[in-house]
């Protein structure tokens, strides 16, 4: 073999080696070096390591010595650190979007940007409370290509359908084709939505990405979407459900600031009303599950305007009484 050649395979063989097998908790002796080269059969000799490990670094992989009883070489930076590491491997088991077999797959990927030792620490199970893994391998399929729709700027088709009470996929519209063209994907609440201008509805929508189908990318253009803002969107859709818009403005407890400052952001705008309460004013969608969420906060909030929503709000509970009402009636 060329000199050249086995010179190249032997800096090859030792950063990988490096690479795999060592950390800072576990560097290489030159007889595990010396051993691994043999194994490739590109054996080298004590000094030439030297200068391999000289080369390495100047290639720019940060290989470090340690000297003395226990020393040896090892890999000091890398491209994540572990704790970046154990935060994706988190993210990646904990997503619900994601099958169990795909999270696996995606989690062996991010071991192997560690030593075999730092990858032991990453074979962990994340518990979230009441998470259920979603049986729909195409999911992480289907946000690519959507992702390359939005790219591209290309109008799609797809049906979208909803669960019925045997389980069973039920197409909306009859299962006619949406065109839709798509302006951005949101995650929320563990799920992706995808935002767009719905040609049939000639309104901006949004569709939960895993009840979506038969996604294809059309050959026609996508519409212009001028000044639509993405995050202002997603910020006024409460749950990303549709309702109504409006500047919902509210009389809340004074212990709530913090759960309305974490709910909408910092920018909200919190007047003090006296030293018991304040006002903020939304703007949002107003969808049955806002209503739900300040229904959770009982007699602390208060509706004040619109006129509609505060009637709106008081159906509601006056909804639910009687529902209360009426099975006490019957029981009766």
């Amino acid at each position: 073999m060329p000199k050249g050649t086995n010179q190249k395979r032997k800096l090859m063989v030792l950063a990988r080696f490096l690479q795999k097998h060592s950390d800072e908790e576990h560097p290489l002796t030159l007889g595990q070096l010396q051993e691994e080269l043999e194994r490739w059969n590109a054996p080298a000799e004590r000094k030439s390591i030297y200068d391999d490990m000289e080369q390495l670094r100047q290639l720019g992989l940060d290989v470090q010595t340690r000297r003395g009883v226990g020393g040896g070489w090892f890999i000091g930076q890398r491209d994540f650190e572990l704790a970046e590491l154990k935060l994706l491997v988190d993210a990646v088991q904990s997503s619900r979007f994601l099958t169990q077999k795909k999270s696996s797959a995606l989690i062996g990927k991010l071991e192997s940007l560690a030593s075999v030792h730092q990858a032991r620490q990453l074979q962990r199970q994340v518990y979230v409370d009441r998470r259920i893994k979603t049986m729909n391998e195409s999911i992480f399929y289907n946000v690519d290509r959507l992702h390359g729709a939005i790219g591209a700027n290309r109008v799609i088709s797809f049906h979208y359908f909803e669960m019925n009470m045997n389980k069973e996929r039920v197409f909306r519209r009859g299962g006619a084709e949406y065109q839709v063209t798509p302006y951005g994907l949101i995650w929320d609440n563990e799920n992706y939505y995808l935002a767009g201008w719905d040609h049939d509805r000639e309104e901006v929508r949004h569709y939960r990405v895993d009840k979506m189908t038969d996604i294809t990318l059309t050959p026609e253009r996508g519409r212009d979407r001028g000044s639509w803002d993405l995050e202002g969107y997603t910020r006024r859709h409460f749950g990303m459900y549709a309702g109504r818009p409006c500047q919902l403005r509210l009389r809340c407890a004074a212990p709530l600031a913090g759960v309305f400052l974490d709910r909408f952001g910092q920018d909200i705008m919190l007047v003090p009303q006296d030293e018991e309460h304040f006002t903020v004013t939304l703007d949002l969608v107003v969808s049955p599950p806002f209503w739900g969420w300040l229904f959770g906060l009982g007699a602390q909030v208060e509706v004040l305007s619109p006129a509609w929503a505060v009637e709106e709000f008081r159906q509601r509970l006056d909804q639910v009484q009687d529902v209360y009402d009426t099975a006490k009636t019957q029981e009766g």
